[in-house]
């Protein structure tokens, strides 16, 4: 782990395009500003465990067995099915 000190207004890059800024410091608690392109998630840690946690206990309960998608029939759509 990178530990790094940083005042009001000063910044940490991560990356070329990734960037924290530390915006307020009061009773304990920092404000930071986070930069980042939007195909990049970010997520508080409790969130992002309790959606983890969420995910992994729904595909545990799936019975259902997936479909075997070979066996699925395709019907294409032509202009005229659109405009109906």
């Amino acid at each position: 782990m990178l530990i790094l000190t940083r005042k009001i207004e000063e910044e940490i890059k991560i990356g070329s395009d990734v960037t924290i800024k530390v915006l307020s410091i009061s009773e304990g608690q920092v404000k930071l500003g986070i930069s980042a392109p939007g195909n990049v998630a970010i997520f508080r840690s409790e969130i992002y465990e309790k959606v983890k946690m969420v995910t992994i206990e729904a595909s545990e309960s799936c019975t259902e067995k997936p479909k075997d998608l070979s066996k699925l029939k395709i019907r294409k759509i032509s202009d005229e099915d659109e405009r109906s």
